[in-house]
């Protein structure tokens, strides 16, 4: 069983790109857009302040509206694609899954099952922050998924 928190999440600025993806894209739109917002980061002099993420709207079907980006200490101008933005403050309910992204699904199920055996609503937004990419791990099994999804 995947271990399961409520905690309070700050507001965190961003900066990242939207798009809405087909799903058998969005490994690559990570990658290309990673790199873009990076790029933008450092013509401007501004470094991450933690590790990337993905922000989804609404539950992914066939294709998902999806932003990536990074959080960031300050505000940064817009640059092309990559604009400001901000993960939101709030009560999340946050789980961390260890393995790849193919197991994933199943992380989002028991965090389903917690949201119904404790009556909370989820929010129609949540976010994933990529604390260890498993296309960069040498061993893909350790790979860790934070999910964060707000609680209406």
């Amino acid at each position: 069983m995947t271990e399961i928190q409520i905690t309070e999440h700050p507001e965190q600025a961003t900066a990242f790109i939207r798009a809405h993806v087909p799903m058998a894209e969005l490994a690559d739109f990570f990658s290309s857009t990673f790199s873009d917002v990076m790029a933008a980061l450092q013509k401007q002099g501004v470094r991450p302040a933690g590790p990337p993420f993905g922000k989804y709207y609404g539950m992914p079907r066939a294709t998902v509206d999806v932003e990536a980006g990074f959080p960031v200490a300050g505000s940064i101008e817009p640059a092309g694609n990559v604009v400001p933005g901000q993960l939101p403050a709030g009560r999340i309910v946050q789980a961390t899954h260890v393995g790849t992204f193919d197991t994933l699904a199943n992380t989002y199920a028991d965090i389903e099952t917690y949201f119904a055996e404790h009556k909370l609503t989820p929010s129609a937004v949540m976010w994933e922050n990529y604390l260890a990419d498993p296309e960069t791990e040498q061993n893909s099994e350790d790979a860790r998924t934070q999910i964060c999804w707000p609680v209406d």
